[in-house]
């Protein structure tokens, strides 16, 4: 670790002992610090052309500056080859593997008159705590991608009736790029929730290795501190795309500081943009999203004086895992209790399981076309889902024998109320 700074009055004391002629190595005992620090420190006066008494009104402040200009060199020596901080280091120390140590190695191959390490790791940090005020987590590359809904709403425009509707807008931002997706949808509900997850990873063209929403009730079925539970929905689509969900700690905002910082840039650098605008379909507002979208992130950072887009290409793009080879599929889960006719109920439609599983709980999982039920994470069934109809429910099975020999099926509820009825009389 660097040495740390000794205080102005220690310093003042050290030039009025040297003023008293002593030696450095009688100051040294007298001031306790090293004898080295002594000989430093007097160098520097006299590069600073400082003599003893020094003038009744030069601060402590006043005489740090003078000693320690542009973080540690004197007056009048020749400085030392610093790093380019933002290129060299704040982006290659995201990648996997990469060390201090080892930019500090790089570094001193191309000047071998460079700091040492420990002025090194100093210079660093002093110019890391310039970036923010608060604390700043490290995201690796392609490691996180944070997501969140913004507060602020977007109103849209019925053209046919002028029925006024407010769409949510969903943001998504890569943790070590800040390279940020922005989509329009009707609710915060389960399949606009997951679809536009769906839609953030077709835009980043590739899967980190976690996604980290907040606690949104849709996505998370019990905010616990440490180990909340997922909605299975959800598990089921990060399992598809080979991720971990890990939701932020109940009201810690920093844990995801990402999507908090990229919610306030979106409605601020879109949103405000487009307050002006009437849109007639989400479709439309989300093209104009997509627009300004573009044109945030290839805007340079103030503080890396490169875009969110360069930094994804260079950081997030190569690190993140490839997209599967089919799409998600939205499905539902519901748990099921099965009857005594070795049928399930889902949506007033009637499905077979083997007979064995009378009376068992099950777990039904329900897409726009299929019904899939597992027992213990074993399927033990699927069908073809029956299309929703006015009126009474109708069974998809157009075989017309009768309902005790029926293959096993969706089955309509009056069906089933027929079969636990047993078969009609004879007319």
């Amino acid at each position: 670790m660097p040495a740390e700074r000794a205080r102005m009055r220690c310093v003042r004391e050290i030039l009025r002992l040297e003023h008293e002629g002593l030696s450095d190595r009688a100051i040294a005992r007298s001031t306790r610090v090293a004898r080295s620090t002594v000989s430093d420190y007097l160098g520097r006066a006299v590069a600073a052309g400082l003599a003893w008494p020094l003038a009744a009104e030069l601060t402590d402040t006043a005489l740090e500056a003078l000693l320690f200009v542009h973080g540690g060199a004197a007056p009048g020596l020749r400085r030392k080859p610093e790093p380019d901080w933002p290129s060299l280091l704040h982006r290659e120390l995201r990648r996997p593997g990469v060390t201090l140590m080892l930019l500090w190695q790089e570094y001193r191959a191309a000047a071998p008159d460079g700091y040492g390490y420990s002025r090194f790791c100093e210079l660093y940090g002093e110019w890391q705590s310039r970036l923010s005020p608060t604390m700043r987590q490290v995201h690796p590359a392609g490691e996180r991608l944070f997501a969140d809904y913004a507060g602020q709403m977007v109103d849209l425009a019925d053209g046919r009736t002028g029925e006024v509707r407010p769409a949510q807008i969903f943001v998504a931002v890569m943790g070590a790029s800040s390279y940020t997706y922005a989509e329009a949808t009707w609710t915060q509900t389960l399949p606009d929730w997951i679809g536009a997850h769906a839609g953030a990873l077709a835009f980043f063209g590739g899967v980190p290795r976690q996604i980290v929403p907040d606690n949104p009730k849709v996505g998370v079925l019990k905010a616990n501190w440490y180990e909340p539970g997922l909605n299975p929905t959800y598990q089921d689509f990060a399992s598809h795309y080979g991720t971990a969900i890990l939701p932020a700690r109940p009201r810690k905002p920093r844990d995801k500081a990402k999507v908090e910082v990229g919610v306030l840039i979106v409605e601020r650098w879109i949103l405000a943009r487009l307050r002006n605008e009437r849109f007639l379909s989400l479709a439309e507002l989300n093209a104009a999203i997509a627009a300004l979208l573009a044109d945030l992130n290839a805007r340079p950072m103030r503080r890396l004086g490169v875009s969110r887009l360069q930094l994804f290409e260079e950081l997030d793009r190569p690190a993140l895992n490839p997209l599967p080879s089919e799409p998600y599929v939205y499905a539902e889960w519901r748990l099921r209790r099965v009857g005594l006719d070795y049928h399930v109920d889902i949506d007033d439609h009637y499905y077979s399981v083997p007979h064995r599983l009378l009376r068992q709980e099950v777990e039904a999982r329900i897409t726009q076309r299929t019904v899939e039920l597992f027992h213990r994470g074993e399927r033990v069934a699927a069908h073809m889902r029956a299309a929703p109809a006015a009126g009474t429910p109708r069974c998809l099975s157009t075989c017309p024998a009768p309902i005790a020999a029926m293959p096993a099926g969706p089955m309509s509820a009056s069906a089933a109320k027929r079969r636990r009825s047993g078969p009609r009389p004879p007319p």
